[in-house]
């Protein structure tokens, strides 16, 4: 896989899910067997629009040259590889119903992806 096909990848799916969380905070969450009061849908929210950023950035960067998306893979690599911790975290300590593991997969799959092309990948080819 093109580090271009990645990225467009992550795009849809960090714009999708920010869109949801933005718009139906509540509605998305209690998907997940969670509920949010009105600060949580707050919370929520905000971290709806920082994935939209996070769609946006991955779509706009997608064809740029390796100089700029070595910085941007590290930074969405340290970013994902956090957000994999937190999301784990909470699945295990039952925050999340079964279908939270889909999240942990996503997380840990981002991760992974975004390692290999940091790391592993010369020039992110």
């Amino acid at each position: 896989m093109k580090l271009s096909n990645f990225l467009t990848m992550k795009a849809a799916v960090s714009t999708f899910f920010g869109i949801a969380l933005v718009l139906a905070p509540a509605a998305l969450m209690s998907i997940y067997g969670t509920d949010l009061d009105s600060a949580g849908a707050f919370i929520a929210q905000t971290a709806g629009a920082s994935l939209i950023g996070i769609g946006l950035i991955c779509w706009f960067s997608k064809n740029l040259d390796w100089q700029a998306l070595s910085g941007i893979t590290l930074a969405l690599f340290i970013a994902d590889g956090i957000g994999f911790i937190i999301i784990l975290m909470g699945q295990l300590s039952g925050q999340m119903n079964g279908l939270g593991w889909t999240t942990v997969a996503a997380y840990l799959l981002f991760t992974l992806g975004l390692g290999y092309f940091r790391f592993m990948k010369p020039e992110g080819s």
